[in-house]
């Protein structure tokens, strides 16, 4: 037997905001995923405009309408079983904004996005700032050796830089993006299953129209 409950009237569509942020992230992951090269420029302004995107959504979060703002999902555990629970006994409750399980995935996405994008920026630096200005050499005279020797000493800081680059923090920003695949691997299954289960078209929802 079906038990259907209503928290709130879900609306047809999500906010303008929510729907362009949403569609730019998911735009930005895929370019730097696929078409870019890691570390070039263009990766990196990529994950310039990631940031830029993230932090629009997440002030959204706090301004935004009702069903957009953190308050409307916050992430619990508690509820998160609560739910399985009902989808195991069949019960189908309506949410007005993400369902629990949902929320979880949402902050979880976040959370691995926020690592990516501020370890790529510790290894870029901020746009804007070349990185050679983070790091003067100091000249040939005030070390005492010859030009070459202080060239040759440069070009090893400099060697030193990019294995940095590969060191703790690549291996973060990298350990960090495999798991954002895994995540939106299971967001899509999860879109998939909700949709299955209640009836509700979950995608169209991110898609332009009315609400």
């Amino acid at each position: 037997m079906t038990v259907m409950t209503t928290d709130a009237p879900r609306p047809r569509r999500w906010d303008a905001v929510v729907r362009i942020t949403h569609w730019s992230i998911v735009a930005a992951v895929l370019v730097n995923a696929v078409f870019t090269e890691e570390g070039s420029s263009t990766h990196v302004w990529v994950g310039y405009a990631l940031a830029a995107i993230l932090a629009a959504r997440l002030i959204w979060g706090l301004i935004g309408p009702a069903e957009a703002r953190f308050s409307a999902f916050p992430p619990s555990p508690r509820a998160a079983i609560a739910h399985i629970r009902e989808i195991v006994a069949g019960e189908k409750r309506l949410h007005s904004s993400h369902n629990p399980l949902g929320a979880l995935m949402v902050y979880a996405i976040w959370s691995c996005l926020l690592v990516i994008i501020a370890t790529g920026i510790a290894m870029a630096g901020l746009p804007g700032v070349p990185r050679e200005t983070r790091s003067t050499p100091a000249p040939a005279a005030a070390t005492g050796g010859s030009y070459a020797e202080a060239r040759e000493t440069e070009e090893r800081e400099e060697g030193k830089g990019e294995e940095g680059e590969e060191g703790p923090l690549g291996e973060i920003h990298e350990l960090a993006a495999n798991l954002l695949y895994v995540l939106i691997a299971l967001h899509l299954a999860g879109v998939v299953f909700e949709t299955r289960r209640s009836g509700r078209q979950v995608v169209t929802a991110m898609l332009p129209g009315h609400r």
